[in-house]
């Protein structure tokens, strides 16, 4: 099967469905979220196409899949060759729209998004697909360094104009949000109430302001979005745009893992079967998108009984050899799945 053979995402499947202008029907669609991390930084697997990067996706066929799942395997198969591990369903999205066809008759398209959790593979040849860092989509996530730029020169000015243009119950409304999605904005009290898992409520929140591309794309089509937001120049600032409303479920994805991370320790499917506490802490810093205490983060794994040393060292970390320890998988099954409760920044 070459590149050209490869089935294209399930919004690419459209066309084949119209039946005339009100008559589009509703086609259902798979979509998966495939996420690594690869030496610290958190990875997303992508499909290039002609409306730019999405998510492995395909219509779900009933005469073909026996389950929404088993299709959704087959269709990242078929356009990246890779096999899936953990596979969880994570949000149905059938927003009116999600595929501007629509507006032209298309089928309304109901898409059911998973997360799958991997160590990154390099796609075959001849296939589209390729990986991403998530903070080139989403970088004003990234607060490993502290408050990324983007926060304070871009999103900040454009979120109070935006704030401002409105009349004064509308007003209120835009800074509850403001405040909750991104914090008050006074220095020190942003980083305490800078919420990790909110991530689609700050991507929802700047589509709306019109600070994403997706939502000057949209506005074309008809999608209705907020006035009083950003403007073309400024929308490259706000990472890579995806195809669809793809970047959307992307954010479900991650606001999903970084919740996950305080309850289930789903970060061993992204680690090798031995590992340092240092990687294993680099791999959580880089889902949870911010700096974590080294001896506090230690003694909470260590204590959660989550792993246990191998007994075996290792001279690849570039200082003085470390332990590697492994996942305790009974632990796993005894316990119903304990998480990392993060402590707090350096």
């Amino acid at each position: 099967m070459t590149g050209s053979d490869l089935p294209p995402p399930v919004e690419h499947h459209v066309q084949s469905t119209v039946r005339g202008p009100g008559e589009g029907g509703v086609v259902v669609g798979l979509a998966a979220a495939i996420v690594a991390v690869t030496d610290g930084d958190p990875r997303i697997l992508v499909v290039h196409g002609d409306e730019g990067d999405a998510l492995p996706a395909g219509p779900f066929r009933p005469e073909a899949h026996r389950t929404l799942e088993i299709g959704l395997r087959a269709w990242v198969t078929a356009q990246t060759r890779l096999p899936l591990g953990y596979v969880e369903q994570l949000y149905t999205f059938a927003d009116r729209g999600r595929d501007p066809r629509e507006w032209q008759g298309g089928p309304r398209i109901v898409s059911i998004g998973y997360l799958a959790l991997v160590r990154e593979a390099v796609p075959p040849a001849g296939t589209e697909a390729g990986w991403r860092s998530w903070y080139d989509l989403f970088p004003w996530e990234d607060r490993r360094a502290g408050v990324p730029p983007v926060v304070r020169d871009f999103i900040r000015p454009k979120l109070e104009a935006w704030v401002a243009a409105a009349a004064s119950a509308e007003r209120i409304r835009r800074r509850a949000r403001v405040d909750l999605a991104f914090g008050p904005g006074d220095g020190a009290a942003e980083a305490v109430d800078w919420h990790d898992e909110m991530v689609l409520e700050r991507y929802e929140l700047l589509y709306e302001a019109g600070l994403v591309a997706e939502a000057v794309r949209d506005r074309s089509f008809g999608v209705a979005a907020a006035p009083g937001g950003g403007s073309d120049g400024g929308v490259p600032a706000m990472g890579r745009a995806m195809a669809f409303d793809h970047r959307r479920i992307l954010a479900t994805a991650i606001g999903r893992i970084r919740g996950k991370l305080a309850y289930r320790p789903l970060v061993f499917e992204l680690m090798p079967p031995v590992f340092t506490l240092t990687g294993l802490q680099t791999a959580v810093e880089a889902l949870a998108g911010r700096g974590l205490h080294k001896q506090n983060f230690r003694r909470l794994v260590l204590q959660a009984g989550l792993v246990e040393p191998t007994g075996r060292m290792t001279n690849e970390t570039g200082g003085r050899p470390a332990e590697l320890h492994a996942f305790r998988e009974d632990v796993m099954r005894e316990r119903g799945g304990a998480g990392l409760r993060l402590p707090g920044r350096r």
